[in-house]
C-alpha cells in the first residue's frame, strides 16, 4: 500500500492553568510545512475550547486536526528572553517564566534526536507517558494520527495571563486536562521541546508482523 503523507512540526509547546479555570497551550513552531508560526489553544473553565491562529491556512489545518468550539484569526506574537516568554494573541496576553531543568528534562535531552522523533520510539514511550497522564501518539480528527516526540522539558514556575483585559488568576495545574485531541500537556505547567508528526488520512503501508510496542492505535 502507498505510504501515508506525514507533516513534521518542530518547536515548543507550553501549557499552564490558571486559578480561574482557563488553561492555555502555546504551540511555537520554528519549522513546519507552513513556515515558522505560533498558535494558542485555550480552554475556559466552562469547557469552551478556542483556537487562536495567525492565518486562515494554519487555522484550517489545526482545526481540521483538533477539536474546538471556536476558531479566531489573530496575529500571534511570541517573544523570548532567556527564561521569560511573552505571548500576545488577540484577546490573550500571557507571560510565563521557566525554571531549572529537572531529571525528566535531562533524560529527554539525552535521547538522540533521530530516535526521539521516530514513530516506533514514540509508540514505545506511550506507556510510561500515560503514567504521567500524557499520550505520545493517537488518532485525531479527519482520520489523522499524531506522533509526539518530546526532546526536553522545563517547568513553568511563574505565569500571568489576561483574557480581554481580565486577570485569569495565579498559575495552576492544567486541571482538568485539556480536550483538544489525543495528545495533551503535563498536569504541572511546563514548556516542552517537541517534534510532532501528523499523519494524514490514507492507507498506511504495513510491514509483516507486529511491532514490539503494538500497532500504534
Amino acid at each position: 500500500m502507498r505510504k501515508a503523507t506525514r507533516l513534521w512540526f518542530d518547536g515548543w509547546i507550553a501549557g499552564a492553568g490558571t486559578a480561574s479555570g482557563t488553561r492555555m497551550v502555546l504551540g511555537h513552531w520554528e519549522r513546519s510545512p507552513f513556515g515558522a508560526f505560533s498558535d494558542v489553544m485555550v480552554e475556559h473553565g466552562d469547557g469552551t475550547r478556542l483556537l487562536l491562529a495567525p492565518t486562515e491556512q494554519t487555522a484550517d489545518f489545526i482545526s481540521s486536526t483538533y477539536a474546538f468550539d471556536g476558531v479566531h484569526i489573530h496575529p500571534v506574537a511570541v517573544a523570548q528572553a532567556v527564561t521569560h516568554w511573552s505571548v500576545t494573541a488577540g484577546p490573550l496576553v500571557w507571560h510565563f517564566t521557566t525554571g531549572a531543568r529537572g531529571a525528566l528534562g535531562q533524560l529527554l535531552r539525552s535521547v538522540p534526536a533521530t530516535a526521539a522523533t521516530h514513530p516506533l520510539w514514540i509508540r514505545c514511550a506511550d506507556l510510561p507517558a500515560r503514567l504521567l497522564g500524557l499520550r505520545t501518539h493517537g488518532s485525531v480528527q479527519a482520520g489523522r494520527r499524531q506522533f509526539y516526540g518530546a526532546r526536553d522539558l522545563l517547568p513553568v514556575t511563574e505565569s500571568e495571563a489576561r483574557w480581554q483585559g481580565a486577570d485569569l488568576g495565579r498559575i495552576a495545574a492544567v486541571e482538568p486536562p485539556v480536550r483538544f485531541g489525543s495528545a495533551s500537556v503535563p498536569r504541572r505547567p511546563a514548556l516542552v521541546r517537541v517534534s510532532t508528526t501528523v499523519e494524514l488520512a490514507g492507507r498506511r503501508r504495513r510491514t509483516a508482523g507486529a511491532t514490539p510496542c503494538g500497532d500504534g492505535r
